[in-house]
């Protein structure tokens, strides 16, 4: 086998991994698609949002916060604080792209997602490892991306033509609990999903949407202090 074939079954490797995560992808997407819609944008701007963002939690949020009327200061503030993680994502797996030329690796950080990156991460964590871990990576990250776009623009379509007296606006609020369930692992992150949630309804009151903003920083104070107390009467 040559060295482009190689590549080419390591890249299609990345792809067959990333196949069973559409389970999840796929309705997300479509979710995305419906929600963009229901908020107001016009078919157009709903199909390219998701390009120029590409992360499904930062385009709910940023869907949310446009209902809301929340200036696009918060909008983009909220975005970039959701987003963060990825700086974490980029930093854990940086060193097994050190070989690949700068060129390559603007569009690599694009297709980075949650889904390619816990595949990556296991993948080159293993015995014996990842020869060609650009090429894996980009199997498993160009196949969220084909599969988010093509499903977010069939939520579009569907979005569009569903009668307006349905509404579809419980679609946003479930899929962030979809989210947050599974990432609610000790007491730590319990606290801080109840006291952000707490903080939410209670200020919602505020304007600009100002009251997600607030909700989170209680949350993260909460698991903060929970932790910390935690860890001391361990200690």
């Amino acid at each position: 086998m040559g060295w482009c074939d190689e590549k080419r079954a390591v890249f299609l490797e990345g792809v067959r991994a990333s196949l069973p995560l559409m389970l999840g992808v796929i309705p997300f997407a479509l979710i995305c698609g419906i929600a963009s819609v229901e908020a107001g944008l016009p078919v157009w701007q709903a199909v390219v949002i998701p390009v120029v963002i590409f992360a499904g939690a930062a385009q709910l949020a940023v869907t949310h916060l446009f209902v809301a009327g929340a200036p696009a200061v918060v909008m983009v503030l909220t975005a970039l604080v959701i987003n963060l993680r990825f700086v974490m994502y980029s930093a854990s797996i940086a060193p097994h792209f050190k070989p690949v030329p700068g060129r390559w690796r603007p569009m690599l950080s694009y297709l980075l997602t949650d889904q390619a990156y816990a595949l990556s991460l296991t993948k080159f964590n293993q015995p014996e490892g990842c020869r060609y871990p650009f090429a894996y990576t980009m199997g498993a990250g160009v196949t969220v991306f084909v599969a988010w776009h093509v499903c977010n623009g069939l939520g579009v379509l569907l979005g569009a033509g569903v009668p307006e007296g349905w509404g579809l606006d419980f679609g946003v609020p479930l899929t962030f609990m979809a989210l947050l369930v599974p990432a609610v692992q000790d007491r730590p992150t319990l606290a801080a999903a109840l006291v952000s949630g707490v903080t939410a309804v209670a200020a919602a009151g505020l304007p600009c949407g100002l009251n997600i903003i607030a909700a989170a920083l209680a949350g993260i104070g909460a698991g903060m202090l929970f932790d910390s107390g935690a860890q001391g009467r361990v200690s």
